[in-house]
């Protein structure tokens, strides 16, 4: 009877998300057909000379230092796209992922609601961390309509992010406190280091999974603050360019910690995504790795 119950409650959940995917998504072909109406095909060179005239006459006292930053930006970037990934393909075949027998009790880790809003946020994020790229590229992706294209996404994926990301915030704000434990977990790197299995000091998330938490949480107010200002011009050209190097600093960062992320949810652990769909762990797997969670 539970267990049809849980079957149902998920059911629901489920589609409760889908219907807010497919309004995302009707939400970012309506801006698409906005931008193709209002301006076409355009190319980059009339999107900046319009963009000049919106901003300020005297735009071109900072017009230099402005593009020759978010070009010094673009290189580090690249290394960050390159030899982020590259240092996890080197562990992964140096070190191998973690295995866990994933036989024997579970644990349920995470609930349905923990679940539904991880996957909007990450909807969210992943838009954009995508549309983000192709504006600091825009000169690979083109130009023109279809960089403002990710721009529009890019802007109404930060409203969404916000609303999505608070209530996620809130349900796992108490496990992210940072612990006396987690100075011991960082010294071992984790044990991610190690081919052996060893138990190492963690509660519900490690220290790792707390860095994202508040970098992503945190660090996404901040960009929203930058983002929302570059986005309207609605404060100074001294102030839009200090804002922009917060924007693309940070925004380094973050996309550092998204792909680290993205390994260890799908390589650096086997059978981890597995968790965050159905919302269980194997025992043997968090008595490894979050311990103190069963203490």
């Amino acid at each position: 009877m539970k267990t049809n119950m849980q079957k149902q409650r998920i059911q629901y959940i489920v589609q409760i998300g889908t219907v807010i995917v497919c309004l995302l998504i009707c939400c970012f072909c309506f801006a698409s057909e906005l931008i193709i109406k209002r301006y076409g095909l355009v190319s980059s060179t009339q999107i900046f000379k319009e963009f000049h005239v919106v901003a300020s006459p005297q735009w071109h006292h900072y017009a230099s230092d402005f593009i020759t930053f978010v070009h010094k930006a673009g290189r580090l970037y690249v290394w960050v796209l390159f030899g982020v990934p590259l240092l996890f393909l080197l562990h992964f075949l140096v070190i191998g992922p973690k295995k866990f027998s994933h036989t024997g009790k579970k644990i349920y880790f995470y609930s349905v609601v923990t679940r539904l809003f991880h996957w909007l946020c990450a909807l969210c994020f992943s838009l954009l961390v995508f549309t983000g790229l192709m504006i600091v590229f825009a000169k690979t992706f083109g130009g023109g309509s279809t960089v403002l294209l990710a721009r529009t996404i890019h802007i109404w994926c930060a409203y969404a992010f916000l609303i999505v990301a608070t209530p996620l915030f809130l349900i796992w704000l108490k496990d992210m406190i940072p612990a006396p434990h987690d100075l011991m977990w960082l010294l071992k790197a984790g044990g991610y280091l190690s081919k052996q299995t060893n138990q190492v000091p963690a509660g519900k998330f490690n220290f790792g999974q707390k860095m994202w938490f508040w970098l992503a949480f945190a660090g996404g107010v901040v960009m929203f603050y930058t983002g929302y200002y570059l986005s309207t011009m609605g404060v100074s050209q001294a102030q839009m360019a200090a804002f922009l190097k917060i924007h693309l600093i940070l925004g380094l960062f973050i996309l550092a910690f998204f792909i680290t992320h993205l390994y260890m949810s799908l390589f650096a652990i086997k059978g981890s995504l597995k968790s965050m769909i159905e919302g269980y762990k194997w025992e043997e797997e968090v008595r490894a790795l979050h311990g103190k969670m069963l203490k």
